[in-house]
């Protein structure tokens, strides 16, 4: 699918670099503008349907994380281009979808622009769709570990897990809740061969509880308690291929 897309960079010749390979090894990529700064950018974001920006880090008058502030609720996938790796953390809290250092490499180039096709794609193909998981239904149990012995739940019980530190929260039917002492990865692993899905570094859940997906800053799902959970850029296309 084509993508509609702008660049926003301060430097003139990186901006050149950059719209060039995109149009030499991402031909799917459509540049519609550029911006040199935080206002300039505010114009593009606000007069055009995008697909996806590449936002560098550092620019005049504020920096990428002032723009995506401003710019509120998007429907947009955001590629971050900076020469300082230190802002990786900050780039995953701020939803993006890919990072990519400079000197930028033609090959992570193409690969993040695969990953938000991919992204895109599938949010197309579910627009106005009732989701419905492409597994249905969970026949299994699992056991939880406590002081005296151990508490058996049924899978289908449990909503979403949440981590918390080396604990994780299990959030139940009926408003019921589980602390437990193992980490949200050893319940990703235990629970592999069920309908659930890491959504968020912090979250895992159900598919067959999702009733709701909203498109925007990052994404996120919504439960069937009503529970809302933000959806991390990198998870989203896995997300997304659960449903049909």
């Amino acid at each position: 699918m084509k993508l509609k897309a702008i660049i926003v960079e301060d430097e003139e010749t990186s901006r050149e670099i950059l719209k060039n390979y995109l149009k030499k090894y991402c031909p799917n990529v459509e540049v519609l503008g550029e911006a040199a700064n935080v206002e300039e950018a505010l114009v593009l974001i606000r007069n055009q349907a995008l697909d996806l920006v590449f936002l560098d880090v550092e620019m005049p008058y504020g920096n990428a994380f002032d723009l995506l502030d401003r710019v509120g609720d998007i429907n947009f996938e955001t590629v971050f281009v900076t020469a300082y790796n230190h802002y990786a953390i900050d780039a995953l809290n701020a939803h993006a979808s890919y990072y990519l250092m400079k000197p930028v490499s033609i090959d992570e180039l193409i690969k993040a622009v695969d990953y938000v096709t991919e992204v895109k794609t599938k949010e197309n193909a579910l627009q106005d769709q009732v989701l419905v998981p492409k597994t249905n239904g969970i026949n299994g149990k699992i056991t939880i570990p406590q002081q005296d012995g151990f508490e058996v739940l049924n899978t289908a019980d449990i909503l979403y897990c949440k981590a918390d530190d080396n604990y994780t929260e299990i959030f139940l039917e009926n408003n019921r809740k589980k602390l437990v002492s193992k980490t949200l990865k050893y319940f990703e692993d235990a629970l592999i061969d069920s309908s659930f899905v890491r959504v968020h570094k912090s979250y895992l859940v159900n598919i067959n509880e999702v009733t709701k997906y909203v498109k925007g800053k990052g994404g996120s799902v919504v439960l069937s308690n009503g529970k809302e959970i933000m959806v991390s850029a990198s998870k989203k296309s896995n997300l997304l291929s659960y449903f049909k």
